[in-house]
């Protein structure tokens, strides 16, 4: 019998976990990436490269009792239920094996978050790289895809078109110049992540990010949704994606979550607080937007500034000359343009509730410590990161048509739909790194099998 043959179309994590997972399944993989500047400008590359899993061994190790069932418990609430349950299941049962296998098979070093915990997890449960960075974690990606022999890499090279052909699939690829050809495969795995670089698709389906910044990959511009519905591919979960309230101003870098978790604050430009800081980083984008002007400010200590450094986008934010130091709270007035009064008035507030006396109005009930003098002061704004909806696929990545399953054609990442329900409320830390990389390893699982399978072996 020969090897399967599998087409994967974008370099990010999902297209790189699928590509692995098939090639290590014994499948001959083509893998092709249209961007000359995918190692930097994927949103893989730009995230902060974590990876949620109940019951790994690394938690095991820090005496952490969690399970998959804890965190699938974790995404029904935080998405009031509209989630797609056969792929929630699907990801949350296979997060432990998967982070397994990126450091068993793929050389990654990981190590478990345990610092602080993200809003809506119930325990430390995301894993990382030691610098927390996704250009790292990308880059272990690329270095175990270069070591495998059954891997084919074509870079600039683009998914045009796909045409059914009986058992197989055919995909018409091509180069900048303007260079095509059609080539046929036992299967085809759509990573080339969603929708959020399309100004004219966001502003159907997300309307409230419309003049939002965005913050990922110039790739993300809903190739996945043009190539599938044109074969009839069902669709879900459009409005679905990941803000931030907090990228950094002018530098546009993002100013890492940690920092309002270990008790940091964010007021706007009248220096009032205007959220409760401990809740969904996600859905703060929006709610920063609508500050005047986009603006806010987010304030920390000495204290916070040390527990960030570990973050390598928090020591870009610094190197950028973004954090701006302040002895009193009359000198962090000056620098925000606001009322002192009002700005002593809310630091005075948020110390009086981390120290237990009082109950926060917005509803924050964990401060981490008081914030305390010398303070820093940086300016942010709230962003669009990436769209959490697309393709509709079943639990091993098989994209559907009239909710059955296209013969040979996968989606995995931005490219699907994700885990994260409706709007920006329900994403948790790193759910879209584990649609990507989990989805992606379960497609590649599958298109070996299911060809070995369709093969009579």
């Amino acid at each position: 019998m020969s090897a399967p043959s599998l087409l994967v179309a974008g370099a990010g994590a999902a297209g790189l976990a699928a590509g692995l997972a098939g090639a290590m399944g014994g499948a001959e993989v083509v893998l092709i990436e249209r961007s000359r500047h995918f190692r930097s400008g994927s949103n893989t590359s730009m995230s902060t490269a974590m990876i949620p899993a109940g019951g790994s061994r690394w938690q095991e190790s820090h005496g952490i009792a969690d399970s998959p069932e804890l965190f699938y418990s974790d995404i029904v609430a935080a998405t009031s239920g509209s989630v797609s349950t056969e792929l929630a299941l699907a990801l949350t049962r296979v997060a432990p094996e998967l982070v397994a296998w990126l450091s068993d098979f793929c050389d990654m070093p990981l190590n478990l978050v345990t610092d602080f915990k993200y809003p809506g997890h119930s325990v430390a449960r995301c894993h990382s790289v030691s610098d927390r960075s996704g250009r790292s974690m990308h880059g272990h990606l690329i270095d175990a895809m270069s070591r495998n022999e059954n891997i084919t890499f074509l870079n600039p090279m683009s998914l045009l078109e796909i045409r059914e052909a009986g058992a197989s699939l055919e995909a018409r690829i091509g180069t900048p110049d303007g260079k095509d050809e059609w080539a046929q495969f036992d299967a085809i795995v759509l990573a080339t992540n969603g929708f959020a670089a399309n100004k004219e698709l966001v502003a159907r389906y997300i309307p409230e990010m419309a003049q939002a910044y965005y913050h990922g990959g110039d790739g993300s511009t809903g190739d996945a949704i043009a190539l599938g519905s044109k074969l009839g591919a069902d669709l879900g979960f459009l409005d679905a994606y990941q803000g931030h309230g907090s990228v950094a101003l002018p530098q546009r870098i993002i100013l890492t979550w940690a920092v309002m978790m270990h008790g940091g604050i964010l007021v706007n430009s009248a220096g009032r607080r205007f959220a409760d800081e401990s809740g969904s980083y996600s859905s703060f984008g929006a709610k920063t937007l609508a500050q005047k002007d986009g603006i806010g400010w987010a304030i920390l200590d000495r204290r916070i500034d040390e527990l960030c450094r570990s973050f390598a986008d928090y020591q870009d934010v610094r190197l950028s000359g973004a954090v701006h130091t302040a002895r009193t709270i009359e000198e962090l007035a000056l620098l925000i343009g606001c009322d002192s009064a009002i700005l002593g008035e809310e630091i005075a507030l948020a110390t009086e509730c981390a120290l237990g006396h009082k109950v926060d109005h917005l509803g924050r009930s964990y401060f981490e410590a008081p914030l305390e003098p010398p303070f820093s002061a940086i300016k942010i704004t709230g962003a669009l990161f990436h769209t959490q909806g697309g393709l509709v696929v079943d639990g091993d990545g098989r994209v559907q048509r009239n909710r059955a399953a296209i013969p040979g054609l996968y989606a995995a990442g931005g490219a699907a739909t994700g885990i994260s329900g409706h709007g920006s409320g329900g994403y948790l830390a790193g759910n879209g790194l584990l649609a990507a990389l989990g989805l992606g390893y379960l497609v590649g699982k599958h298109a070996t099998s299911n060809h070995e399978n369709s093969s009579g072996v």
